[in-house]
């Protein structure tokens, strides 16, 4: 049987035994530099993974050698996502512990950076307004959203067009966007106003709330579009012979029968409005005075999460306590986005 093959057993093992001695071989060399075989580091790290992988294929055994090939086949993402993904999220952790200076690191201390930050009367103000930036954000594009795909998939003429102008900002940069907006709320809008939005903290916010909304509302509406075409018609038209108005056969069939397309959106515009960053930085910068938040006088009004993150980091030259703050908005995000499945998911079953 292949299963005790011992000749197939040997050479499988020396294949395995060769790509572990070449894949360590590889590490070491980019870890000590130098010498006369540093510049062919990256092959000997490539014959080493495949020779490993030959090795673990050849592997005379007939139970799990379905299981072996899957792996092999599914490596190149899984290593993708592994060296993309999970080890920079296992180093950041990592460097969050240390005084990293985005170059190297010079002694461990532990969570100091993480005392620190709780100490940081602005970063509480940004996880603050992110806060509601987020809440305002997931009710209102949603609803834009959600009224905007009722008229797109109207009987109105049209339609198509109507489809492609509300989907448009979407495809505008969110740095372009900014400027142009500030543009609108500087040099337009301020002669029907008579001065800026842009100069008070509460009425920025209010101008970034708008921005957001008018650039992500068409993509939510596609989603909602998808989801309301999919509505059998044979059940609406039952609904009409029913004598059910336009608002019954929303509230009682539409919306409960796209309610896994509600969750999809309400969990991207989630997730989106937390990682808001290049909108942020190009309409206002932050800036915005808070006279009195704890005690203290903020210059950060319009400052939110990831902005402070990145201004911790860039501009003030601190990569380990940025690092810090990004592991906390890593933390919260992900606890967030949790409760929202779970709590989307349970409603739709009850749907």
């Amino acid at each position: 049987m292949d299963s005790v093959n011992p000749a197939k057993k040997a050479l499988s093992l020396l294949f395995l035994i060769a790509g572990v001695a070449l894949l360590g071989w590889s590490l070491a060399m980019d870890c000590m530099g130098g010498g006369a075989l540093y510049q062919y580091r990256g092959a000997v790290l490539i014959f080493g993974v495949i020779a490993f992988f030959a090795g673990l294929y050849l592997f005379p055994t007939l139970t799990h050698h379905r299981d072996i090939v899957n792996v092999i086949f599914l490596f190149p993402l899984l290593f993708t996502f592994g060296v993309t993904v999970i080890i920079p999220l296992l180093l950041g952790i990592f460097y969050s512990m240390t005084d990293w200076t985005g170059i190297r690191y010079t002694q461990f201390v532990g969570l100091a950076n993480y005392a620190q930050m709780f100490h940081e009367v602005s970063f509480l103000w940004s996880l603050l307004i992110t806060v509601l930036f987020v809440v305002f954000n997931m009710v209102l594009v949603n609803l834009v959203g959600f009224a905007l795909a009722l008229l797109c998939t109207s009987r109105l003429k049209g339609v198509g067009f109507f489809r492609a102008a509300y989907f448009l900002p979407n495809l505008i940069g969110g740095i372009v966007l900014g400027y142009v907006w500030q543009f609108v709320f500087n040099n337009v809008l301020v002669k029907v106003t008579g001065a800026s939005l842009l100069t008070k903290t509460p009425s920025a916010f209010a101008a970034i709330i708008v921005v957001y909304i008018w650039q992500y509302a068409g993509y939510i509406m596609l989603i909602y579009v998808n989801g309301l075409v999919t509505v059998p018609g044979d059940v609406l038209e039952a609904a009409a012979i029913d004598g059910a108005n336009a608002f019954t056969t929303l509230l009682r069939i539409k919306i409960p029968m796209i309610a896994s397309t509600i969750t999809i959106c309400t969990f991207l515009t989630l997730t989106s409005a937390f990682k808001q960053f290049d909108v942020n930085m190009a309409l206002t910068n932050g800036t915005g005075s808070v006279m009195d938040f704890m005690g203290q006088y903020l210059s950060n009004g319009t400052q939110m999460l990831a902005l402070n993150i990145y201004n911790t980091a860039i501009s003030k030259n601190s990569y380990a306590l940025g690092q810090a703050k990004a592991v906390l908005f890593f933390i919260i995000l992900a606890c967030v986005s949790l409760v929202q499945v779970r709590i989307s998911n349970s409603k739709e079953v009850e749907l």
